[in-house]
């Protein structure tokens, strides 16, 4: 019989995800998927932003959202954090139905290190962050300096340039 080895990679990327609630208790589907998150093996969290109230932007009518930003650390590949990510969101109950409809929980990657990533279903730094307040605000509160590695900004500046 041959003898297997798990061997526990140390999280060391730095990665920013923004996370929305618009449904049930969304104070508390932040704090589990914090928690879930937490208890991955390729991953440390780190930082996470305060939480602001915003409007939806898009999609059908929907309440209001609660957003924040999160620091990890991981050792998972891009497309490996993405796919743990949407099993998360899946266990917490989101079903992806019409585009930006309600949701239980939204899990986003923001930025993976500097690294940019074009591929399908996969575009890393996120598209359309430089366009969201509500995700430049809480982003702004815990990585101000850090530098859009493709518009060669700041968060501070492009949150500015709103």
């Amino acid at each position: 019989m041959k003898k297997v080895i798990a061997i526990r990679i140390k999280p060391s990327r730095s990665v920013f995800i923004a996370v929305g609630s618009n449904l049930k208790n969304r104070e508390a589907n932040l704090k589990e998927a914090w928690n879930q998150l937490a208890r991955t093996v390729c991953v440390k969290t780190v930082k996470a932003s305060p939480v602001y109230e915003t409007d939806p932007v898009g999609g059908p009518t929907q309440g209001k959202y609660l957003n924040a930003v999160w620091e990890i650390k991981t050792s998972f590949l891009p497309g490996e954090l993405l796919n743990e990510l949407l099993r998360l969101e899946k266990r917490m109950g989101r079903r992806r139905t019409v585009p930006n409809a309600p949701r239980i929980i939204d899990l986003d990657i923001l930025f993976y290190g500097n690294e940019v990533i074009q591929r399908r279903g996969l575009k890393i730094p996120h598209p359309r962050l430089h366009e969201r307040e509500f995700v430049l605000k809480p982003l702004a509160d815990i990585a101000p300096d850090f530098t859009h590695p493709v518009l060669k900004k700041t968060v501070r500046v492009l949150l500015k340039d709103l």
